[in-house]
Parts: structure tokens; C-alpha cells; sequence
């Protein structure tokens, strides 16, 4: 049996995998950031023997999948966006909680961090991002006010944004509701790592590479991811695209298996007092059913 976690983060989700599937199944951790990779590799230590661990990006799977020469997938697990790790450290800039250099890169070799997006973006541009990927209220406003700000000096940390962001919203819309500037952190972060640009393709290939009755189970943490993975895994169940009128399917797609969470998973009370992240937190499962396993599927369609 072979699990991979397409986001290994501090390796919790490995952990408890791992935990049911040795003796006799392995694990691929996948991650981009190359020190989640370090910590998670020596906390599951105990289990060196049934783990790869692979420094890239998920939306990269068929790659590493090929690269290994592994005989599919029997299940995977997406766990979207920041992850608790990332965000505890101060350095990286995760947080609208703790001054530091505006970063959010969750591949410290990619070129472009938030402080040059919000230093060197058009206000138009700005706007799109924050109304868009934070779905923020207030988005034109605060796009103004970060030009205006930076134009007297260049906004380079967590607490000149923030400050900024206060500025903007009137102080009647500050006073309740989540911290002020936690949707235009979501969409800078969301912006400087591309994490919706390749999730539909992503979800795909994951798909593709699995065997025969593997299940993908995706969390997300905001509304956007959540109806990408909701509609890509109906699309999936479902993806004849025959008009409606039409009595019989002509187009000749077949399902390629079954939407296993008719409704998201929600996070318990007992789970958000323990972990108050995972209060926003949303879990949909899809099973494969694709007709054999990725090896024979695979096989047929060598010349």
C-alpha cells in the first residue's frame, strides 16, 4: 500500500498514517518547503524505512510518481494552504499575529515574496487580489491605502501592513468579526504561492495516478478551495457534458468514481478547542473507480 501526503507540513497527517499502514505499506511525503521537509523527516524518524520524502510541489504528482516508478497510488491526502507549522514560525511572514519581514513564500526559492506584491503591484491589481482570493469587503479601500502608504516609504513588514489595513477599515467594521487584516494576508499568501492556479489540474493528477478503489481526501480552509475541490470532484463523479436535453450521453466520458462526502466533514467542538485552526477547516473525500489499478491503466496506453 502505497499513501502520499501531498502536503507534509509538520508530518501529522504522515504520523497517524503511517501508524495504520506499517508494517508493509510505505509513505511519499511531498512538500515544497524544504524545512517542513527536515522537521517531518525527524519526527517520523521510527519510520525511515517505509518513507520517501519528495522536496516539490504536489501539483507535480504524475512527475514524482513516474520518477519513483511507483505502481499508483492507494490513497492521498491534501491538506490546502499554510500550514500550522509555516505559520508559527515568525521569520516567514505567515502571520498578521507577529512582526516580521513580509515573506509568505512557502518555497523560500521562489523569487517573488508578499513585500513585492504589495510594493510594486498597480492599486487595480491589488484590489483584484485582495476582492478575488480574500473575498475582503473592503478591498479597493485598502488597495488605496497601501499605495498611498508606500509611496511615502515602502510597507517591508507584518506590522506596517496591519497598521495599514487598520487605517483603512473604518473602525465600526473593526470591532467585531476575525482580525482585520486575516482575509488580505489569505490573499497575498495565496497570490505569492499560486495556490489556486493549478489546484483543478492538480486534483486531476492526483486522481489519475491512483489505483482502482483509492481514496483522494482534500482539506481546505476558505470558501474558494473548497468549491474548486467541491466542483472538481462532482465533475469527476460526473463528467458527461452532453446538453441536459440530450435523452442519452454521446460524449462518452465515464465516471472515474464517487463522491464518498455528499456533505464537508466539519471539525468537531472537542477538535476546534484543541486546535482553534481548524475551526474553518472543511474535509471532502472522493473514491477512485477508474476501471484497474494506474499500472494497467497505465500499460495500455504504451505504444
Amino acid at each position: 500500500m502505497t499513501i502520499a501526503d501531498g502536503t507534509l507540513g509538520g508530518g501529522g497527517h504522515s504520523e497517524a498514517i503511517l501508524q495504520r499502514i506499517v508494517p508493509g505499506g510505505r509513505l511519499i511525503g511531498i512538500d515544497k518547503d524544504e524545512y517542513a521537509l527536515g522537521r517531518a523527516s525527524e519526527r517520523l524518524s521510527e519510520y525511515k524505512d517505509n518513507c520517501i520524502f519528495v522536496n516539490d510541489d504536489f501539483r507535480n504528482i504524475r512527475d514524482i510518481v513516474s520518477s519513483l516508478d511507483i505502481d499508483g497510488l492507494d490513497g492521498a491526502v491534501l491538506d490546502l494552504g499554510v500550514s500550522s507549522f509555516q505559520l508559527d514560525q515568525c521569520e516567514r511572514g505567515f502571520s498578521y499575529n507577529q512582526d516580521a519581514r513580509l515573506d509568505m513564500r512557502m518555497n523560500i526559492k521562489d523569487k517573488t515574496c508578499a513585500a513585492d506584491i504589495v510594493n510594486s503591484y498597480a492599486q487595480q491589481d491589488l484590489t483584484r487580489i485582495l476582492r478575488d482570493y480574500g473575498e475582503e469587503k473592503w478591498a479597493s479601500r485598502i488597495a488605496q491605502f497601501i499605495v498611498r502608504e508606500r509611496a511615502i516609504s515602502p510597507i517591508e513588514t507584518t506590522s506596517q501592513l496591519v497598521e495599514v489595513i487598520k487605517m483603512a477599515i473604518p473602525a465600526g467594521a473593526r470591532r467585531s468579526g476575525p482580525h482585520p487584516a486575516r482575509r488580505t494576508f489569505q490573499a497575498l499568501r495565496i497570490e505569492v504561492n499560486g495556490e489556486l492556479d493549478a489546484l483543478k489540474q492538480a486534483l486531476g493528477d492526483f486522481v489519475s495516478v491512483m489505483n482502482e478503489n483509492a481514496k483522494l481526501a482534500v482539506i481546505t480552509f476558505h470558501s474558494l478551495e473548497d468549491r474548486i475541490v467541491k466542483q472538481e470532484f462532482r465533475r469527476f463523479a460526473d463528467p458527461c457534458d452532453c446538453p441536459k436535453e440530450f435523452p442519452i450521453c454521446i460524449c462518452g466520458k465515464k465516471p472515474m468514481g464517487k463522491v464518498v462526502t455528499r456533505k464537508p466533514i466539519l471539525p468537531s467542538e472537542a477538535e476546534i478547542e484543541d486546535n482553534k485552526r481548524s475551526r474553518s477547516a472543511k474535509l471532502r473525500v472522493f473514491r477512485v473507480n477508474s476501471g484497474g489499478s494506474y499500472a494497467e491503466r497505465t500499460s495500455k496506453n504504451k505504444p
